[in-house]
């Protein structure tokens, strides 16, 4: 009995412990030089996943709270409200989701699809993204000038600091608020997913070499989507040439699930290359395109995930005893 008490103890401090660092990191976010600011911003949900994987959803949630609390209780209510709809929940709804099971007839333990997981990613970063419009703007033209604000402040803090910086007039400024605000909700989904996914799976490395990964690494190139998924990604294209609110808010959701079929078509790559002579050359120069060429790029390998929808390419291997997580 006190020894599950210890335990019990001992596990809460963990989580709590979790959400102080997520929250010191995202607070130091807001500082600082801006490449130090996004890897910071980027790697603030590392220490939720670490806690939910490790621990369990539970941990997640306390730590979530807790790293919620700290950033209200800072003197940032908005900056608690950011926190929570763009890291606490997302990443206890991907860690409860992640720690699904269940028993088939045969007795083996089937885990919460992978491809699942990735799109309910897309729907949580997809949902921020919207959320965050929302917050800067209740209709197109206080959005647009809550980010002209915006951008104007940036420019003042960022340029003060380069002499030889170009000065934007009204109309150059009025130009790029509009840019902004076409590509906002794509980006912010997408970068949004990016985050949380690579956070999700640093955390499952780290936790799997430390023994306390709650569940199977999966075949992460094996992944596939559910039959709603092509639907999702056609609905939110197509909504997002609606003019005004709705359209942003499509897009927000189109980025994401975008993003999600270029893993797809990433994950179709490296299973159909498995065992090939060539294929770490073709892996090298499929990802150096996508880091030159990105959205050309990009499009391309979405397509091929597209196409295993409809044309599936790839074919169970024939059986291992490799114990190495496949990629």
């Amino acid at each position: 009995m006190r020894g599950t008490a210890a335990l019990l103890h001992y596990r809460l401090l963990i989580a709590l412990g979790a959400g102080l660092v997520a929250a010191v990191v995202f607070a130091s976010a807001t500082a600082g030089p801006l490449l130090i600011r996004m890897v910071l911003f980027m790697l603030t949900a590392l220490p939720l996943f670490l806690a939910g994987l490790g621990l369990g959803p539970t941990a997640a949630l306390v730590a979530g709270i807790s790293g919620t609390a700290l950033v209200f209780l800072a003197g940032s209510p908005v900056g608690a409200l950011i926190f929570a709809i763009g890291q606490a929940v997302p990443v206890f709804i991907l860690v409860y989701l992640a720690s699904l099971n269940r028993t088939d007839s045969q007795g083996a333990v089937e885990w919460y699809p992978v491809g699942r997981l990735v799109i309910a990613a897309a729907l949580l970063s997809g949902a921020f993204a919207a959320i965050t419009l929302m917050l800067l703007g209740g209709d197109v033209e206080a959005l647009r000038a809550g980010l002209r604000e915006m951008l104007q402040s940036f420019l003042d803090a960022e340029l003060a600091n380069m002499p030889d910086a170009p000065k934007l007039g009204p109309e150059e400024l009025d130009e790029a608020t509009s840019l902004i605000m076409a590509l906002l909700p794509m980006a912010s989904g997408i970068t949004t997913m990016g985050s949380l996914l690579f956070n999700f799976w640093l955390a499952g490395r780290i936790t799997l070499a430390s023994g306390r990964l709650q569940r199977p690494w999966p075949d992460l190139g094996a992944m596939t989507f559910p039959p709603s998924a092509p639907l999702l990604l056609a609905g939110a294209t197509a909504a997002s040439f609606l003019s005004d609110l709705p359209g942003l808010i499509a897009r927000s959701f189109s980025g994401p699930l975008f993003l999600a079929y270029v893993l797809l078509g990433l994950a179709v790559i490296h299973y159909v290359t498995r065992g090939k002579p060539w294929r770490v050359f073709i892996l090298w120069a499929l990802y150096a395109l996508l880091f030159v060429m990105n959205s050309l790029s990009a499009l391309a390998v979405a397509l091929i995930g597209l196409t295993e929808t409809i044309w599936p390419m790839r074919q169970k291997p024939p059986p291992s005893d490799d114990t190495r997580p496949p990629d």
